[in-house]
């Protein structure tokens, strides 16, 4: 696994999805943006460990469980995000929990998997 290409490519695409997912969503109102965003982070997820499992950064093996640790770190990311939408920062660097999900669902699965 090479655990920083797999960090930054779910950092970056978790955060992309969740931006083009929310102009997307802002035709519906205030509630399409906020579906938007989330539908388009949870995609940006699912591309970035399927974009590491291709480039081989992330094994095959590991691949199911850092995707479920990615949708969470994500859906742990939203809400602080959406608390603190007047300082840009913040919600771009707390899309960094997708890529930590990534890593630990996938890590955790690795030890299960050891362990058995």
């Amino acid at each position: 696994m090479k655990p920083l290409r797999v960090f930054l490519a779910a950092w970056i695409l978790a955060g992309l999805g969740a931006v083009i997912g929310s102009v997307l969503g802002n035709g519906a109102g205030k509630r399409g943006l906020f579906v938007g965003a989330i539908v388009g982070g949870v995609l940006g997820v699912t591309a970035s460990v399927a974009a590491a499992a291709r480039f081989q950064w992330l094994s095959g093996e590991d691949r199911r469980s850092g995707l479920v640790g990615g949708i969470i770190g994500f859906a742990l990311a939203a809400p602080i995000a959406v608390a603190n939408l007047r300082t840009p920062i913040t919600p771009v660097l707390v899309c960094a929990l997708a890529g930590v999900g990534v890593l630990l669902g996938a890590g955790i699965a690795r030890g299960w998997r050891q362990h058995s």
